[in-house]
């Protein structure tokens, strides 16, 4: 083009030069000067001759076919390039290059037409109309141990906001809890969301789009007054909400790299509520304004909440079995001894189980993962009274260890007393001292048992007496001084009326 152009400028400036002059200055053939003068733009260039190919003429046909026949399977069972020439070779002792294949079967593959259902349509999404819901997975360091963690993500699709919070897994509590807390952060409710297939909100998918959907999904639906729209199943449904698709991994790219290393679930999900609000100031690619700009017009368009929260809870009933356990959701959560086959009332939350037997709470627990035993040392105290030999090795001492809840000055007592009472003795000794963890706080109890040994004294009731002396000292503070009351500022009283009053004549 700039060839061209330079032609045509000092054929303009010199209209007596000839194309055999203007060849010999430009040194190009006396073709493409006819042509610049011709014309502005050069010609397309002549299609080049295809080339023979003597080594892979012969399976062209046999290549053409495998791949035609792909079309009807599984596309992670389709040929590779690379998959194609290991079979010519193989099974046919071709005598080939793989380049030489790779660029006949992209040539081929290139030529396929693209089915209609491949084409994607561009969207206009209206303000507060709809949203997407996805789970996605990630990793995280929680208290020192790597975990999966499961992560909820809602994302309005005309602002592109999004809300994430990371759960333990992806069970039905952390599925509507995670709709109440988007719900919160966004300050409204969209009219529309689009779901996969999720268990926690389908229970059957019929033909077509016809769910049986789960009752407390339809329960949350109900309080919020949203409307539900369930995508196809697999990759189909996938296109049908790219925008929470891509937002998954988006934000686990952008936030969580590299992998968190956090004390607890709750530091996560703070971390993770962060990364939410600081991609507010975030442009996505197309738009003119940052995410918060544009949610700041689609959140009046949003529903009001309603006054009264949804509580993400599910009840169930369970039976103790006969080490003090009950398993919900494949976790074994422990209860106080006596409850040993007894059935206990379980409120299951999303980030908590709480236990009841009748209307008294017995244990509650962080929610634990799919395997886990879930054990307090507290729970078991009476029965170690009787079998003193299996508190050392037990769970629930090695869970309170892990806790910090069994301190080094509770193995100082425990190890003092084994020594001066024999192993058995001297565990009973450290089990009434546990017990006292029930009345008494337990940084009173640690300081009564520091007091105890300064004394060289065992004695559990010597170590209450010093725990319960331990928090008077330190509920002992000094009164606070008393304020000066304001100066009253009225005029003092006077008598001289009165004094009128004696001066009138009788």
């Amino acid at each position: 083009m700039s060839l061209f152009e330079q032609i045509r400028r000092v054929k303009r400036a010199e209209p007596e030069v000839s194309v055999r002059e203007l060849s010999r200055r430009f040194r190009v053939h006396r073709r493409d000067v006819r042509a610049a003068l011709e014309s502005p733009i050069p010609p397309p260039p002549k299609p080049m001759p295809a080339k023979p190919a003597p080594k892979l003429d012969p399976w062209k046909s046999t290549i053409d076919g495998w791949l035609e026949a792909d079309k009807g399977v599984s596309k992670k069972q389709r040929h590779t390039a690379r998959r194609v020439w290991q079979r010519l070779v193989a099974e046919h002792g071709a005598d080939v290059g793989e380049s030489t294949v790779r660029r006949y079967v992209k040539q081929v593959r290139d030529s396929f037409e693209t089915p209609l259902a491949a084409v994607s349509v561009p969207q206009d999404h209206l303000l507060g109309v709809e949203a997407e819901v996805d789970y996605g997975e990630s990793s995280a360091y929680v208290a020192g141990e790597l975990v999966k963690v499961a992560v909820f993500v809602m994302r309005l699709s005309a602002s592109g906001r999004g809300f994430s919070r990371a759960y333990v897994s992806e069970a039905q509590e952390s599925f509507l809890d995670g709709h109440v807390r988007a719900f919160e952060h966004f300050g409204g409710v969209p009219e529309r969301i689009r779901y996969d297939n999720l268990k926690a909100a389908v229970t059957k998918v019929c033909r077509g789009r016809n769910r049986v959907e789960a009752d407390r999904f339809v329960a949350l639906r109900s309080h919020y007054g949203f409307e539900s729209f369930f995508c196809e199943p697999g990759i189909k449904g996938a296109h049908e909400k790219g925008g929470v698709e891509g937002e998954v991994g988006r934000f686990r790219r952008r936030h969580l790299v590299p992998v968190p290393r956090v004390a607890s679930m709750s530091e996560l999900n703070d971390l993770i509520l962060a990364g939410c609000i600081t991609d507010d100031d975030r442009v996505i690619t197309g738009r003119r304004m940052t995410v918060g700009e544009h949610f700041a017009l689609e959140a009046p368009t949003l529903a009001g909440l309603p006054v009264e929260r949804f509580d993400a809870v599910s009840l169930s009933q369970h039976r103790v079995d006969t080490k003090a356990r009950v398993s919900v959701r494949a976790v074994h959560y422990s209860v106080p001894a006596r409850l040993v086959r007894h059935r206990v009332d379980v409120m299951v939350r999303p980030d908590t189980i709480e236990i009841y037997d009748g209307a008294n709470q017995v244990a509650c627990h962080d929610r634990g993962r799919k395997g886990e035993q879930i054990l307090e040392l507290d729970h078991y105290l009476e029965v170690l009274t009787h079998k003193p030999g299996a508190f050392a090795g037990s769970t629930a001492l090695a869970a309170a260890k892990k806790a910090g809840t069994f301190t080094p000055t509770h193995e100082r007592l425990w190890r003092a007393a084994r020594r001066r009472l024999g192993d058995q003795d001297g565990t009973r000794t450290l089990i009434e001292v546990l017990l006292l963890h029930r009345t008494i706080p337990g940084y009173a109890v640690v300081a009564g048992i520091e007091r105890a040994l300064t004394i060289d004294s065992l004695d559990p009731n010597v170590v209450a007496i010093e725990g319960r002396r331990h928090l008077d000292e330190s509920a002992d503070t000094p009164l606070a001084p008393v304020v000066a009351l304001h100066t009253d500022r009225r005029p003092l009283p006077t008598l001289n009326a009165y004094d009128e009053l004696l001066e009138e004549p009788q």
